[in-house]
C-alpha cells in the first residue's frame, strides 16, 4: 500500500522508499527510513499528508507519498 492511501490515525511501517537517489537522500534526511514506524495524523485530498515519525511531525507532498510503500499495522 502507498502512504497516500492510508487513513488518518492509521499506524504503519515503511516498507520501501523507491529507487530515486535524490528522493532517498531528501526523505531519509528528514527521518523517514525503511522500517520506521509512523502514524498518519491527517490525510485530506489535495493537501500534504501529515505523518508523525521519530517524535517529529512531517508534512509530505502527495507526489512523494506515492513513492513510499508501507505496511499498515492493526491495533
Amino acid at each position: 500500500m502507498k502512504l497516500s492511501e492510508m487513513k488518518a490515525d492509521g499506524h504503519g511501517t515503511v516498507r520501501s522508499l523507491g529507487k530515486d537517489e535524490r528522493f532517498l537522500k531528501r526523505i531519509t534526511s528528514i527521518g523517514l527510513t525503511e522500517g520506521a514506524g509512523f502514524q498518519v495524523v491527517k490525510n485530506d485530498r489535495k493537501m500534504p499528508v501529515l505523518v508523525y515519525v521519530r517524535e517529529t511531525l512531517l508534512a509530505l507532498n502527495r507526489k512523494d507519498c506515492e513513492k513510499i510503500e508501507v505496511t499498515e499495522v492493526k491495533g
